[in-house]
């Protein structure tokens, strides 16, 4: 099989839907200018509010909206599998799901990830609070699609904590893992590449790890270093901080090579439930 470029994107999103999207859209472009066939968008990349309620006002019914039409349309004109990062679709109960939402290069829909694991935390060593369950509605369901470089799993930013999603992506054949993160700037400096090239290895997959880097306008700092992540654990590309893309190349058959000589997988004694 032939070798594919990838992508991750790193921003420093604002409160402004419009200008980000411009902003990503500049990014995408720059990527698949690149040769980039797969691009990947970090978690919040349509919006990070002055207060975690301000998504709440440009949400979107699911389908339909201009942040979803910006993925779609966006798709097809570069002729791209694009991963929206996150974005607020109703829930239906006065919340949102942060929803990862799949585009193909024909502009269609391929698939939606809800996040599962919630950011309720006080950040240890600084002010910082969060509590995403006071706006966001928790997913349920992991999720692994089908697409020409290989099978994709999804997941967001703080699910990155939890291998037990990984494990069971794993089970059903996964190759490509997507990572669509805002880490901020403390516990990305303390766990991010460790938990990013952990998930590859252990999982023995590719790692596309989008994440927000810089400063934002609600006084946030995220860490940045997006990366791309080999199944050996081999950081393939990294952009420390500023916004831009960061690409490298999937080969697939390193990736069954790697797997043949250290199956790590099959040596599994116990199982997801």
């Amino acid at each position: 099989m032939s070798k594919t470029v990838f992508a991750a994107i790193q921003m420093a999103s604002s409160p402004n839907v419009s200008a980000n999207l411009i902003e990503a859209g500049r990014l995408i472009e720059k990527a698949a200018s690149a040769g980039a066939a797969l691009i990947v968008l970090p978690e919040n990349f349509a919006i990070m509010g002055q207060s975690e309620t301000d998504k709440l006002a440009v949400a979107e019914t699911d389908g339909s909206g201009p942040i979803q039409d910006f993925l779609a349309k966006t798709a097809e004109r570069l002729k791209v599998w694009l991963v929206g990062g996150t974005m607020p679709i109703r829930a239906g109960n006065d919340k949102v799901r942060a929803a990862c939402l799949v585009y193909n290069d024909k502009g269609n829909r391929a698939g939606r990830y809800d996040k599962i694991h919630l950011f309720d935390v006080n950040v240890p060593g600084t002010e910082e609070k969060y509590h995403e369950s006071n706006t966001i509605d928790a997913g349920s369901e992991a999720l692994v699609l089908d697409t020409p470089f290989g099978r994709l799993g999804l997941s967001i930013c703080y699910d990155l904590r939890f291998p037990e999603l990984f494990r069971q992506m794993a089970e059903v054949g996964m190759d490509i893992l997507v990572v669509p993160s805002a880490f901020t700037a403390q516990t990305g400096a303390a766990h991010w590449e460790t938990l990013v090239r952990a998930r590859s290895i252990e999982n023995l997959c590719y790692t596309i790890a989008a994440n927000q880097g810089g400063f934002h306008v609600n006084g946030r700092e995220t860490f940045g270093h997006s990366m791309i992540v080999d199944p050996w654990g081999q950081v393939l590309g990294v952009l420390p901080q500023g916004a831009g893309a960061v690409t490298a190349e999937f080969d697939p058959d390193r990736l069954q090579k790697v797997r043949a000589a250290f199956p790590a997988l099959t040596h599994r004694k116990l199982r997801c439930r």
